[in-house]
């Protein structure tokens, strides 16, 4: 699949390989370049990797503010257009923690500063990442949808942490010579449905749980197609 972009669009650039389903496991080499220029760009910054994972983390715990703020604490007002504010900021500050996601691992590897300390560290910080904020949905008032809404959030998270650990464990019992990246759900593809998910929310309250949904059923769907291919 070729991608044609404007020349000059470097934001464009991470969004494209940080958001597009695949690309961040089986695809990466396809954008080397563009993770070598965004490395080089970033490291001029004088942050190191590990500065920039933390800090992703920080605007992951802004966007959960801004999820869980009461909307009956505005004075005055439109209270859906209150609602849409604070989604539209959590939205913003969760692309940004996404975005600084990829940018950790760019410069890490431009600086020849990659090290297993620092790629655990980034491994931790996207299940926080994750985790944070689909915590912040539990506080939202999401319609049901055959299962109640806060059970579908679980299944998310759940589905979410179960996939990466049947890939850690299959590599810590030693049942597999390669880290398993197989599977119908990445984390590419987990975070477009949260980002997703939290878009339709800006409009209609209502559309949210939808991309949660389908973000329960395939994780779990992953973790057991991985589980599967471990034992088989």
């Amino acid at each position: 699949m070729k991608i044609r972009l404007l020349p000059g669009s470097n934001i464009k650039l991470i969004l494209v390989e940080f958001l597009l389903p695949g690309m961040l496991s089986e695809n990466r080499e396809k954008f080397k370049k563009i993770e070598i220029k965004t490395g080089e760009f970033f490291s001029k910054l004088g942050l190191t990797p590990n500065q920039y994972t933390l800090i992703s983390l920080f605007f992951a715990i802004l966007a959960f503010y801004f999820l869980i703020k009461n909307p009956s604490t505005a004075k005055g007002g439109d209270e859906r257009m209150f609602i849409d504010i604070d989604l539209i900021l959590a939205l913003i500050f969760f692309l940004l923690a996404t975005i600084l996601d990829f940018i950790d691992g760019a410069v890490a590897r431009f600086t020849q500063k990659a090290t297993k300390k620092g790629a655990y560290l980034d491994t931790i910080s996207d299940r926080y990442i994750e985790g944070i904020i689909l915590l912040g949905f539990l506080f939202l008032p999401l319609a049901d949808f055959l299962l109640p809404a806060k059970v579908w959030i679980f299944l998310a998270l759940f589905g979410s942490f179960l996939t990466t650990y049947s890939k850690a464990a299959a590599k810590e019992k030693e049942m597999v010579t390669e880290e398993l990246k197989k599977g119908l759900l990445g984390r590419g593809e987990r975070v477009i449905l949260i980002f997703l998910a939290m878009f339709l929310g800006i409009f209609n309250l209502s559309w949210m749980l939808y991309p949660i949904v389908i973000l329960a059923i395939l994780s779990n769907l992953t973790a057991i197609q991985r589980i599967y291919l471990t034992l088989k």
